[in-house]
């Protein structure tokens, strides 16, 4: 099947599907996840499983944007834009720095990056429902805050891809390399604070 087939999002085994499907891509990443497994995680045979995704790639793209989806849901629903923008964005730093040094993130990052030359469609979908879809979420905000008089800036998208990229600082580069394999949250607290004062430094009004 080709990668526009489409999907299909209803039925009562949809869930589980996904559910499986990413316990199976976590373990075994993208080409060593076959179908047999997937199938077997998720409690439903193969026939169940290629009537909702009938390529594995599509499987996958719907599990990225599935959890992408969930994450940008949570940190919209901490966000109260009512308040001033430092608090906004040291809130949307915490959560965006947790995320991005998740078991999650860390291994479909791996399995992007792996299957670049042979399926480049997989790291096209996590940049699209990952990073770009932030980047566009935080731009928006930053407009507002922009309007409101407490930011003043004159390119918006570098400065949303700035943010993201202060709220990286030091624990992305050792959890994704294997130097560290758990962070506390005091520690993430430490990296979102910093990248809010730096940015509110260059930014703030």
């Amino acid at each position: 099947m080709t990668e526009t087939s489409t999907v299909l999002r209803t039925g009562r085994k949809f869930d589980q599907v996904l559910k499986g499907a990413r316990e199976v891509f976590m373990a075994d990443g993208f080409e060593g996840a076959s179908v047999d497994d997937i199938a077997k995680a998720a409690n439903v045979s193969k026939a169940t499983l290629y009537s909702y995704f009938p390529d594995k790639r599509l499987l996958f793209r719907e599990v990225v944007q599935t959890e992408c989806g969930r994450m940008s849901e949570q940190i919209l629903s901490m966000v109260d834009e009512t308040q001033p923008a430092r608090e906004v964005l040291t809130v949307a730093a915490q959560q965006l720095a947790a995320f991005l040094i998740s078991r999650f993130a860390q291994q479909i990052f791996r399995i992007c990056v792996a299957e670049r030359d042979r399926f480049p469609e997989l790291g096209r979908a996590f940049y699209e429902a990952g990073p770009r879809n932030g980047c566009k979420q935080l731009m928006d905000y930053l407009e507002k805050a922009i309007a409101k008089g407490e930011l003043q800036i004159d390119d918006v998208e570098l400065a949303a891809e700035q943010f993201s990229e202060l709220c990286k600082a030091k624990l992305w580069m050792e959890v994704a390399f294997g130097v560290r394999t758990s962070v506390e949250q005091a520690e993430i607290d430490v990296v979102a604070h910093s990248a809010v004062d730096m940015f509110m430094a260059r930014y703030g009004v």
